[in-house]
């Protein structure tokens, strides 16, 4: 069930990715959603992800990468 919710919030985060200040909240959304681990997998995710879109840089210290 938990790869689930980390996979439906990637998938959220790629759509709302053309808007810094939505993919911001969205991010906060998913930090109170998601377990310890999901977190450490999804700062990997971004790290990667965020590479392609440096506008999106601002939100990664919610996550402190």
């Amino acid at each position: 069930m938990s790869k689930i919710m980390f996979d439906y919030t990637k998938s959220i985060l790629e759509r709302v990715s053309f808007d810094p200040t939505l993919f911001c909240k969205e991010l906060e959304k998913a930090i109170k959603t998601l377990l310890p681990y999901e977190m450490e997998q999804l700062k990997e995710w971004l790290s990667t992800f965020i590479i392609e879109k440096p506008e999106l840089k601002q939100c990664l210290l919610l996550v402190k990468v």
